[in-house]
C-alpha cells in the first residue's frame, strides 16, 4: 500500500484519508500490509491502528521520486510480506496552480511524484508479483476535469491510466490485473483544512454531496479482489455521479 499515511492538519475529528482508510480496511479484510510512506511516523501510525485491531503489518519509509528508493521498498515489502498480491498507488501531490505558475521545476517535481513514482512502483513490483495479483492505481476526476487548474497534477492523473494499462498488458499472461480508481470529491483532511469545516458540495454532484475516505477504500478492496477477477484494465468512477450525470 504506497501512501498508507496521512497528513495531519490538527484539525478537530479529522476525517480519515484516503490511504490509510484503504490500508486499514484491507488488513481488516484479512490482508498483511506493507503501509508504505515517506513519513516515518505516518507510515507507523497506520500500522498501530492495524496491529491494534489485530491485524497484520510493516511500516515502510520510502519516497517515490527516489528510483533506488522505489527498488528496496519493493524488495522489503516482498521480504516482510513473504510474497505481494496486490499493489495500491495512492500517491499525488497538488503542485502549482495555473500555466504561467506552473514552471519546469515544479512541472518535474509534480510529474516525478504522481507519475514516474508510479512507473517506478509498477516497473519495480510487476516482475515479483504473484500469478493473479492486481494492481489499483488511485486516480483523480481531475484527468478529465480542469477543475483547479492544477495542471501539472492533472496531466499526471490522465497519464496514470496509460500506466496502468500497460501493467495489465504486461502482466496478462500470468493472469495479473491492473484498474484504477478515479475519485471525485472526498472530504479528507485536505478538504478541510482552510476552515476545519465540511466541505459543501457546490459544484455539480448527482448525488449531492462529497464522498468518504471508506467509500475510496471499499472501490480498491473490490478491483484487488478476486471478485474482480475478471475485471482488468479499467477505471472505476467513485465520483458521486459528478462526471457522468
Amino acid at each position: 500500500m504506497v501512501g498508507a499515511g496521512q497528513t495531519d492538519y490538527h484539525l478537530v475529528d479529522q476525517p480519515m484519508g484516503n490511504g490509510r482508510a484503504i490500508a486499514l480496511l484491507l488488513a481488516r479484510e484479512g490482508a498483511a500490509v506493507a503501509a508504505v510512506d515517506r513519513d516515518a511516523a505516518s507510515a507507523e501510525e497506520t500500522v498501530g491502528i492495524i496491529r491494534a485491531n489485530g491485524g497484520r503489518a510493516e511500516p515502510i519509509v520510502a519516497d517515490v521520486g527516489d528510483p533506488s528508493a522505489v527498488e528496496v521498498m519493493i524488495d522489503r515489502a516482498h521480504d516482510h510480506l513473504g510474497g505481494l498480491d496486490g499493489l495500491v498507488y495512492n500517491v499525488g501531490v497538488p503542485g502549482a496552480q495555473t500555466l504561467q505558475a506552473t514552471s519546469p521545476e515544479a512541472w518535474d517535481a509534480t510529474i516525478d511524484v504522481n507519475l514516474r513514482g508510479a512507473m517506478l512502483t509498477a516497473r519495480a513490483a510487476l516482475p515479483v508479483m504473484d500469478p493473479h495479483s492486481s494492481f489499483v492505481f488511485v486516480s483523480s476526476i481531475a484527468s478529465l476535469r480542469p477543475t483547479g487548474q492544477l495542471i501539472a497534477y492533472e496531466a499526471s492523473k490522465a497519464a496514470l491510466g496509460a500506466i496502468m494499462r500497460a501493467v495489465g498488458f504486461e502482466g496478462k499472461d500470468r493472469g495479473i490485473r491492473a484498474n484504477t480508481v478515479m475519485l471525485g470529491m472526498i472530504d479528507t483532511g485536505l478538504g478541510r483544512s482552510h476552515d476545519g469545516s465540511t466541505p459543501r458540495a457546490s459544484i455539480p454532484i448527482a448525488l449531492g454531496r462529497f464522498g468518504t475516505a471508506w467509500e475510496s477504500a471499499y472501490a480498491a478492496l473490490f478491483l484487488l479482489s478476486d471478485e474482480a477477477a475478471y475485471i482488468t484494465g479499467q477505471t472505476l468512477a467513485v465520483d458521486g455521479g459528478r462526471t457522468s450525470l
